[in-house]
């Protein structure tokens, strides 16, 4: 996947442990990536876990997290319980990469963006893989945090991506459509549309798994 053409478009999305293919198509979409980190944190979701296909079956890869007593906090504020447990998903991507001619290539870097983490934010970890993914794939797009932007209104649904300039276009996951203010993106003159997937193909040698969408 190269990014052939870089469009006026923004989009912000909560972060992905691993993202499946179709977070990566969003990204080439777009000119910058917002990583909504400042909304609370949902355990078993999929900010810190998800499913990789391999030739045994599924397999699911978590990365270990502080949430006991912590019921709201950001995503921005969750920590990394076992650092050496996160490290260890880099080796866990081996039986996904393996035999796959692409994904061999690469399967060096890609451990290596887990077993070098250093830090214990869990945005950290997810931002390090993403944004080493997409080098290696290509993707030139910025990626910023949601929490890069002051929020002068107090809201959180759009009003970071309000930043910049005024016409430029927001995109988001279909999902999206359930939680969005379009009074918000008015407000700033912001036009705002969705990723359709509809028809959107799965390939069993891609080493990530569509889990969710974002």
């Amino acid at each position: 996947m190269t990014n052939r053409v870089q469009k006026d478009r923004c989009h912000r999305s909560v972060e992905l442990c691993i993202p499946w293919k179709g977070y990566f198509d969003l990204i080439s979409r777009c000119d910058e990536f917002v990583l909504y980190d400042d909304v609370q944190f949902a355990k078993r979701d999929w900010r810190n876990r998800n499913r990789i296909k391999t030739h045994d079956g599924l397999h699911w890869l978590s990365i270990p997290v502080n949430v006991s007593g912590r019921y709201f906090q950001a995503i921005k504020d969750v920590t990394i319980s076992n650092l050496d447990g996160t490290r260890g998903i880099g080796k866990r991507l081996r039986p996904a990469t393996r035999r796959r001619p692409i994904s061999v290539r690469y399967r060096e870097r890609l451990e290596e963006l887990y077993r070098g983490a250093t830090d214990t934010s869990l945005s950290a970890i997810n931002h390090r893989f993403l944004v080493g993914l997409c080098e290696i794939i290509g993707l030139h797009t910025r990626i910023t945090w949601s929490m890069d932007y002051r929020l002068s209104d107090g809201r959180r649904s759009g009003s970071p991506i309000c930043a910049g300039r005024p016409a430029r276009p927001v995109i988001s996951g279909p999902s999206a459509k359930a939680y969005i203010e379009p009074a918000v993106f008015e407000a700033c003159r912001r036009r705002a549309s969705s990723m359709d997937y509809t028809g959107y193909r799965e390939y069993y040698h891609n080493c990530f798994r569509r889990s969710s969408m974002p």
